[in-house]
């Protein structure tokens, strides 16, 4: 799919991403606010926590053993006010929902294959990406998704758009020649509002205000984009649709560029190699991208429950490697451990930082605490390869802002 992806004259591709209002976020930032609570006070604890939402009320369930006592129903009233679902006719409010708490404590039998955390958490496959269509590494149809849902919420919070309410979606489709992202195609905004905003002022201003600050040069007079088309947005939330915790893998990651494992990450302790190991992957791709070893990078890893190190190490450059292939494979495992213990421990992972990921994607951050973005490996992969030292050449993002 790739080498056809590399090689074609024309190609669309989309991704799309979510405001933090969104039920399924929701529930996400829930989890993950659970999890940091725990992990303040007990990083050693063992947690699994899923979160649904419908209507009125929101239901907290899993396995999670800490010492830690937990306000469970506190925390996710507080998510739920922070976000903004703080008023009655928003159909879904902080203070007057329902919270139900069914937790119980991790398995034995997990519990002693896990040990010490020398042993994997569990099984599964591991995906990380990164590639050089964008200044963090990231795929530009995901990064500009995501930027669009974060400026729909700033213009909600800063009163640029007073009528907005917290739920909303992006979808961004960007035409690229031969691998290379040329223009935007399409923009796609939902917002929801409050009662009385016409269609047109919706396009218009949503348009003025979020879509040509973010895109920018992408846009050009062929761009199609659409504001609300279905209509009006009003009711949203849990109000109008149940949501789920880890139900977007997809704009967690690499919005549909590269391939995922089927693992998803809020509410998970790093234990559970769905999450570190994910973050290990994506650290391993991007320094390999940052050391000009390739210009587009996929990592796989596997792991089995209990098992110290990964079964098998994937690497894919698509054809863009400017290095061995096989050379970039033996530098990866002399330049990374990637058994559990080791990326919990250089990746410094036993800490409250999880609830800013579980919004606005996992990957490509530099306005969070996210260490498996750092570049710290890179220069030493470059000086391991002998590949002579060079200025970093913009990345296409770069050039385009320009």
């Amino acid at each position: 799919m790739t080498m056809t992806f590399m090689s074609s004259p024309s190609l669309y591709m989309t991704s799309e991403s979510v405001t933090e209002g969104h039920p399924d976020k929701l529930c996400d930032q829930i989890a993950d606010a659970i999890l940091d609570e725990i992990l303040a006070h007990d990083p050693t604890a063992h947690v699994a926590c899923e979160v649904t939402t419908t209507t009125g009320l929101v239901v907290i369930l899993g396995e999670i053993s800490t010492a830690h006592h937990v306000d469970y129903t506190g925390i996710a009233r507080q998510v739920i006010r922070d976000v903004g679902y703080t008023k009655p006719e928003y159909g879904f409010e902080g203070d007057s929902c329902g919270v139900i708490v069914s937790i119980k404590e991790q398995s034995r039998e997990i519990s002693a294959a896990v040990g010490t955390d020398e042993g994997a958490g569990d099984q599964g496959i591991m995906m990380g990406f990164a590639c050089t269509e964008t200044e963090e590494l990231m795929p530009l149809p995901i990064d500009l998704a995501h930027r669009l849902c974060f400026r729909l919420a700033e213009c909600r919070k800063q009163g640029i758009l007073p009528y907005l309410r917290p739920d909303g979606k992006s979808q961004v489709t960007v035409e690229y020649s031969y691998g290379v992202p040329k223009r935007v195609q399409a923009a796609v905004i939902a917002a929801q509002h409050d009662p009385g905003v016409d269609g047109k002022q919706l396009w218009d201003e949503v348009t003025k205000q979020v879509i040509r600050p973010v895109l920018g040069n992408w846009l050009d007079d062929r761009t199609d984009i659409h504001v609300n088309s279905s209509g009006s947005f009003i009711l949203g939330g849990p109000a109008a649709d149940s949501g789920l915790s880890g139900r977007k893998n997809i704009v967690d990651t690499y919005g549909g560029i590269g391939r995922h494992g089927g693992g998803s990450y809020s509410g998970k302790d790093p234990s559970k190699v769905d999450r570190s190991a994910s973050y290990a992957a994506r650290y391993v791709a991007k320094n390999l991208v940052a050391a000009g070893l390739a210009d587009r990078v996929e990592v796989e890893l596997s792991y089995a429950i209990g098992h110290p190190q990964p079964l098998g190490t994937s690497i894919e450059t698509f054809g863009t490697h400017k290095f061995d292939h096989g050379g970039i494979e033996k530098l990866v495992k002399e330049h990374f451990d990637l058994s559990p213990q080791a990326i919990i421990r250089d990746l410094d992972l036993r800490r409250p930082i999880y609830r800013a990921t579980s919004a606005y994607g996992h990957f490509g951050r530099s306005d969070i605490d996210a260490p498996w973005e750092r570049t710290d490996k890179a220069e030493a992969l470059r000086q391991a390869a002998g590949l002579p030292a060079q200025e970093a050449e913009p990345t296409v993002g770069q050039r385009q802002r320009a």
